[in-house]
C-alpha cells in the first residue's frame, strides 16, 4: 500500500529532524520503503510517499521521530489504479 505521510515539524523548525536524519538516516523498519518526498518552501512541513504492507507498519518509524515531528498518515492510490477500479482506465 502507498501512504502519503504529512510531517509537521515541532515549532515549525525542521532543523532538529534534518540533523538527526544526517546522523542516523531515515530509520525505517523492515518492510517499509521510502518512495519520494517534498518540502514546503518555508520548511514547516514535509510530504513523504511511503510504501508499506499496512499503516501499522509505519508505527515504529513514527515512534522514532515523534519527539520532533507530528504525523498525519493518508492511504493513497495512484490515479490509474483509482480510475481503473471504476472502469474508467486513465
Amino acid at each position: 500500500m502507498l501512504f502519503m505521510v504529512i510531517e509537521r515539524f515541532h515549532a515549525g523548525n525542521a532543523d532538529p529532524a534534518g540533523e538527526r536524519f544526517a546522523r542516523q538516516g531515515r530509520m525505517l523498519p523492515e518492510g517499509v520503503l521510502y518512495r519520494a518526498s517534498w518540502m514546503e518552501p518555508d520548511g514547516t512541513r514535509c510530504f513523504q510517499l511511503m510504501e508499506a504492507p499496512d499503516a501499522r507498519s509505519l508505527d515504529a518509524w513514527i515512534a522514532r521521530w515523534s519527539d520532533l515531528v507530528e504525523f498525519e498518515i493518508a492511504p493513497v492510490l495512484e490515479s490509474s489504479e483509482f480510475w481503473g477500479a471504476r472502469g474508467r482506465g486513465k
